[in-house]
């Protein structure tokens, strides 16, 4: 083939040095194809924030060569963010069965079903995207229906291995494409882009059978109640509690939006197995002795607004934690999610449950749907890539999938730790790193996309911290003096009636500059500017303190 003048160039527009909102692309002179399109929960700092997805600018300006959305799996980091692209970037989106179920949901809640292209994929499928052949391979992971893809360009072939492990005795026994991720490297990968979730931790994943036995036999323990709670999206997990639930002479109920939804989507396609009968409403959880119920519930990462910690705040209608019900976390926790889950757990000891919690090694009930080192050595030494980019993952499971690259032969030289936007280019089949394109969080708030910004941001964090002072005062068009106030009003900053002398000599400055300013400068703008400035000095004076100060000015 003829490499000449030919470019293939690969970059993240989100997944590199964090985890979550995935996205990444593969662009062959004139053709793009994305990989995934997921979303990534605020932290605290991050105050009103309801989701963080990736800035596609990039894309935008390039709408003409973006051929396909190819999305992996179905979780959150790797679908959440696909209704805000499709609204700027409407293009065909191939998945697998159940992961086209999940988008389907989302895409019904912001009206986009009827107007996307969705196409069905999997292991077996090839398509043609412009100039970029596609084939696929099976992974195991934490949800059914996972892909790894092959890309095959001009200047060879490009592996994204998807979200993985090699779990050999898979729960839906549909076990990982072995033999396919071989004759891949023994037909040559030029490039490997491999997830790095579990870089830090030796050894391999265990499989999720391993669980089984764990549930059952906290299920036959448990006097009362049980309510046990993952990620929904997990449907083996959910099988291995419906398997115990039955084992145990237990009906199933379901708390949550998402679980609701995801197991729907499952039965209905035939990835989880629910006899008959068993499925119960949360209407009738009180009508059921309490030794014969299970409810499986959201909220395992200490989401504020899930089922588990509506649960533990006894705020949830209808259902209630009782002493000596049994709580059981089937997750491990999601690294800065720990402060979240430990008030929960303390919330829950405090209405008497019994807690089943901690790591999955501890407690049997979780193993992780990311390869260990062990794993991440075998794909590497099955695919034999010329170059290595580490993905998904923080920049320290990057440094240490670089290590573990090196200790199978990849050359240090031919690794690349990027960042999101740092373009890789690969010209005559060899691989440089040498620019950036536009990368960043775009800020999901209510209806608002990419409306708020740092300043916005920095607003509500002054305004959470130190309060805010309001200050009215009508002013006469005709020659600026005051006609009434100022009228001083705290909100999160003092008490009014146990701060009257402060009010008092906020008032008094406010006048004081109103006078020096009319005298210099009749303009609104600078009479709020100068009340501001003198008014933070004072406060700050006074209490150390810097409340958003908000002037407003009539005149009339």
């Amino acid at each position: 083939m003829n490499t000449e003048n030919k470019k293939v160039s690969i970059f993240a527009l989100g997944g590199i040095n964090e985890i979550g909102k995935n996205m990444y692309v593969i662009q062959s002179d004139d053709d793009i194809v994305v990989i995934d399109c997921g979303s990534k929960f605020p932290d605290e700092t991050l105050l009103g924030i309801d989701l963080i997805i990736q800035d596609i600018s990039y894309l935008l300006e390039n709408e003409d060569k973006v051929r396909a959305l190819i999305v992996t799996h179905g979780h959150e980091d790797h679908i959440g963010g696909i209704p805000y692209f499709l609204k700027q970037l409407n293009i065909p989106l191939y998945a697998t069965n159940l992961t086209l179920g999940l988008i389907e949901i989302k895409l019904k809640e912001h009206g986009l079903l009827r107007n996307t292209q969705l196409f069905l994929i999997d292991s077996e499928s090839k398509l043609r995207l412009g100039t970029i052949k596609t084939s696929f391979f099976r992974v195991s992971h934490s949800i059914p229906d996972c892909l790894g893809v092959a890309f095959h360009t001009s200047q060879g072939t490009i592996v994204h291995t998807g979200d993985f492990k090699f779990d050999m005795t898979p729960v839906d026994e549909q076990n990982p494409d072995i033999h396919k991720m071989a004759e891949l490297g023994q037909n040559g990968v030029l490039i490997l882009l491999s997830e790095s979730t579990n870089a830090e931790r030796p050894g391999s994943t265990p499989s999720e059978r391993k669980i089984a036995d764990h549930v059952e036999e906290a299920f036959r323990k448990a006097p009362r109640k049980i309510f046990i709670s993952t990620f929904a999206s997990n449907v083996h997990r959910v099988q291995t509690i419906v398997n115990a639930a039955i084992k145990t002479n237990r009906k199933l109920a379901l708390l949550g939006r998402s679980m609701v939804n995801v197991v729907s989507v499952a039965m209905e396609r035939g990835y989880l197995s629910i006899p008959e009968g068993m499925l119960v409403d949360q209407n009738e959880i009180n009508t059921l002795n309490p030794e014969n119920i299970v409810i499986l519930c959201t909220g395992s990462q200490g989401e504020p607004m899930a089922a588990l910690s509506r649960l533990a705040s006894s705020s949830f209608r209808q259902v209630e934690v009782l002493p000596e019900d049994t709580v059981i976390f089937a997750a491990g926790p999601i690294p800065g999610n720990e402060k979240s889950i430990t008030r929960i757990i303390d919330n829950l000891y405090t209405l008497g449950a019994h807690v089943i919690y901690g790591s999955g090694n501890v407690t049997g009930m979780h193993v992780s749907g990311h390869a260990c080192q062990e794993e991440l050595k075998l794909m590497l030494t099955l695919m034999k890539p010329k170059y290595f980019i580490p993905i998904h993952g923080e920049y320290r499971m990057l440094h240490h999938h670089q290590l573990l690259a090196e200790s199978v032969g990849v050359e240090r030289d031919n690794i690349f730790i990027i960042q999101n936007g740092d373009v890789v280019d690969i010209v005559n089949e060899e691989a440089i790193q040498t620019r950036s394109i536009e990368a960043g969080n775009v800020f999901v708030d209510g209806f608002g996309i990419g409306d708020v910004g740092e300043i916005i941001l920095r607003d509500r964090k002054l305004l959470s911290e130190d309060g805010m002072l309001v200050i009215v005062t009508t002013l006469s068009k005709a020659n600026g003096k005051i006609i009434s106030g100022p009228d001083t009003i705290s909100r999160g900053f003092v008490y009014g009636p146990e701060s009257e002398a402060l009010i008092n000599e906020v008032n008094q400055n406010v006048r004081s500059t109103v006078s020096k300013t009319r005298d210099t400068n009749r303009n609104q703008r600078v009479l709020k500017q100068n009340i501001k400035k003198s008014l933070e000095k004072l406060l700050y004076s006074r209490t150390k303190r810097k409340p958003m100060i908000l002037p407003i000015i009539i005149e009339v």
